[in-house]
């Protein structure tokens, strides 16, 4: 890679390679949250979900993760804030990152029909995109760019979906619509979460019965 692309962190600016944090493998999400949108995009979210608990492991193996949006870096913090979430995640608002990864459109691009999305010309409906971006830093300091997948191809990262393919509904999203996904919620928006926490509540209590007993 040629280019340089410069990042704002919650800390000041940061380069692509300050994201790889001392490591030489790096896995970039390009996470839906556009400027002045309200939260982050409830797929994207979906999988932002799965993150936390894997980053001591890959970090293990020598790959860094962070995710990256166009939206500003006080937007991103506040909407991380309230989603409880800890790994790395940077603005490419001041940058091009976005649109040469082409996760980005501009409202003309749209206003015009396709976008190039997913290795192809298509519409899209939202000025922003889910991806995945990989780079690897060698010894002199060089990145180059790997690899990227995009769309339906990011399912292999949603740890969730795994469960529920083993389950006899599976997904349960034929027919779904306007789109497969549209069941999805922000975690903190599910009817069933205070159910959800209760039963946590009481297998907890149970549990502490248990260890007095």
């Amino acid at each position: 890679m040629e280019k340089q692309y410069t990042f704002d962190g919650p800390r000041g600016p940061v380069s692509l390679g300050e994201l790889f944090a001392k490591r030489s493998q790096l896995i970039v999400y390009h996470f839906m949250f556009g400027p002045g949108w309200k939260e982050g995009c409830p797929s994207c979210s979906f999988l932002a979900d799965h993150l936390d608990g894997m980053l001591v492991h890959l970090a293990d193996r020598d790959v860094s993760l962070a995710a990256v949006s166009r939206a500003p870096i006080q937007e991103i913090e506040d909407f991380r804030k309230r989603m409880g979430w800890r790994f790395p995640w940077a603005s490419s608002h001041r940058s091009d990152f976005n649109r040469d990864y082409h996760v980005s459109f501009t409202p003309e691009e749209r206003v015009n029909g396709a976008v190039y999305y997913n290795y192809g010309a298509s519409e899209f409906p939202s000025d922003e995109a889910p991806g995945a971006s990989v780079f690897y830093r060698n010894a002199q300091g060089e990145i180059f760019h790997t690899y990227s997948t995009y769309a339906r191809g990011l399912d292999i990262l949603l740890g969730a979906y795994n469960f529920l393919d083993l389950s006899p509904k599976g997904r349960s999203e034929e027919g779904m619509t306007p789109y497969p996904m549209a069941w999805v919620r922000h975690h903190d928006r599910y009817a069933e979460t205070v159910g959800v926490k209760s039963e946590m509540k009481t297998a907890a209590s149970c549990c502490a019965e248990g260890e007095h007993a």
